[in-house]
């Protein structure tokens, strides 16, 4: 697997970074240590679930192709956009943009199927493609159900602490991205606190801010102080959320952010948000047509403004009641969605991002638990390669909850297990066992046991599997009281990774002449 190399387009970045400053400090300041010991992703050993046979695979893709070039997608209020695709081919009028049968799909032979996310500690960078799979926090929630209880509004401080718990959790392999906003800081300035608290709290990887394009551009910058010009010009450092507004349109937003990051050769996650039923159709089949075509659409754009550069096929996929409106999570329809535009992915030859630990319940409870359940094991079956969402998302991704991010861990866990698969090593077949022990004996003492018994299983460090005596006399504790406690437990051991001091100062000093340059704004 090589990543794509591209000729270098100098950023802005130098006056903060200083240009005395040398590569080797920046190593020096990637491989700094403190968490407990993890996998920097899961290489899957099972195989992916599949829902569609190659004639209906066909038929999806023939009905997307119908779609782009009879319907077309929107590309808003961007008029470079819209050139760019007029000078590729497409029938562009007005903002809507039509595409020529296969236009898209030849564009998208430049796109890497695999590519490596870097972190500053280069033993936790990321592979994304081909069997890694990667779990990454909640995102976008304005809420939080904090330690004492309380449903409220997101603070800085809010943001930093789930930082440090996804540094801390094991299966967690990023940091993540906008994991809560932080509604306490102005919504023109947060950005740059949320990038500087994935450098300074996590040696991660981590992903940039998409709510405006200069917020981007801010990201890749304050990367490029992190790692320096050239390495973020040819490598990708920073996964970044670009959302579909389905059904069918590109707004000037994410079209802002997706080009930013696209030229200075960052990932982009296109992925429709979709509600079926609201914003598709309420079929699967039709669910899926129109996905593969926003998909196809967005992600052939980010070759257009720069050949290379890394994108994933995503999709997020909810049904609603059609009773209430409201969105519905861990049921049937949706994990078909998914696992059918998994398939769509491979046949693109794109990464694929999809599901998490997805529930409509106001706290973490039984509700919680088997809606998160139902989603996170479709995601692994599918062959998913980027989870966001993976741990901390309640109520429908309103808030982002600190019980839920310790249970939700702690199942994690259990999918890296399971996609290890089936242990066929010699001491996997376990014949010494079988023969020492005999029939009508117990495995419990043979020599077997006693060499794999710390690793055999897995071992929650949340669920109560005692007496219902020792349970009550334990204080009756639920595993959200559980959850409860080992998270306080893990923020009063936080240790941060080492940073280069230089790094840091200059980070800060970038964060400030940003701030400065503008005036506070909170919408």
């Amino acid at each position: 697997m090589d990543d794509k190399t591209q000729v270098t387009e100098e950023g802005g970045s130098r006056r903060a970074r200083g240009e005395g400053r040398g590569a080797a400090a920046r190593r020096a300041s990637r491989s700094g240590t403190g968490a407990p010991p993890s996998l920097p992703y899961i290489q899957r050993r099972i195989g992916s679930y599949e829902v569609l046979d190659e004639e209906g695979l066909a038929i999806i893709e023939g009905n997307a192709d119908t779609v782009l070039e009879e319907i077309g997608i929107e590309f808003r209020d961007d008029a470079e956009a819209l050139q760019m695709w007029k000078e590729a081919g497409a029938d562009v009028k007005g903002q809507r943009v039509h595409f020529p049968r296969g236009l898209c799909r030849a564009l998208l032979k430049t796109a890497p199927s695999e590519f490596t996310w870097h972190a500053r500690n280069p033993e936790r960078s990321a592979r994304i493609g081909g069997d890694a799979t990667v779990f990454v926090p909640v995102y976008g929630p304005p809420f939080v159900r904090d330690l004492d209880g309380n449903r409220r509004y997101a603070t800085i401080e809010d943001f930093q602490n789930f930082v440090k718990l996804a540094y801390m959790a094991p299966s967690m392999h990023a940091s993540g991205g906008t994991i809560c906003e932080p509604v306490d800081v102005p919504v023109n300035k947060r950005h740059l606190d949320m990038v500087y608290a994935h450098i300074k709290y996590s040696d991660k990887p981590f992903m940039g801010s998409v709510t405006a394009p200069e917020r981007a551009e801010d990201s890749v910058a304050m990367a490029k102080i992190v790692f320096g010009d050239d390495f973020v010009e040819n490598n990708t450092v920073l996964c970044n959320l670009i959302n579909a507004n389905s059904p069918m349109v590109f707004d000037e937003t994410m079209l802002g952010a997706l080009k930013v990051y696209a030229r200075h050769n960052q990932a982009c996650v296109v992925s429709p948000f979709i509600l079926s039923g609201a914003m598709s159709p309420v079929t699967v089949a039709g669910t899926l047509t129109q996905i593969l075509a926003e998909v196809l659409a967005g992600a052939s754009f980010t070759q257009l403004v720069r050949k290379g550069a890394p994108v994933l096929f995503g999709t997020f996929a909810a049904s609603i009641s059609m009773q209430s409106g409201a969105p519905t999570f861990g049921t049937p329809e949706p994990a078909l969605v998914s696992y059918g535009a998994a398939q769509l992915a491979r046949r693109m030859g794109l990464p694929f991002r999809t599901g998490g630990s997805l529930c409509a319940s106001k706290v973490p409870d039984a509700q919680a638990a088997h809606e998160s359940a139902n989603t996170l094991n479709m995601t692994l079956l599918a062959g998913t390669n980027f989870v966001l969402h993976s741990a901390g998302w309640l109520e429908g991704g309103l808030v982002a909850c600190f019980e839920k991010f310790m249970i939700d861990q702690d199942q994690l866990g259990m999918m890296q297990k399971m996609a290890q698969g089936v242990d066929l090593t010699e001491s996997g077949q376990a014949m010494d066992a079988i023969r020492e022990v005999g029939p009508g004996q117990h495995y419990l003492g043979c020599a077997h046991t006693q060499a794999n018994f710390q690793s055999a299983f897995y071992r929650s460090a949340l669920a109560d599997n005692n007496s219902f005596e020792q349970w009550e006399i334990e204080g009756r504790r639920r595993i959200e009281d559980r959850a409860n406690t080992l998270c306080r437990q893990w923020l009063e051991a936080y240790q941060p990774p080492a940073i280069d001091p230089a790094i840091d100062e200059a980070l800060l000093a970038y964060i400030a002449g940003r701030k400065d340059s503008m005036a506070d704004a909170f919408t």
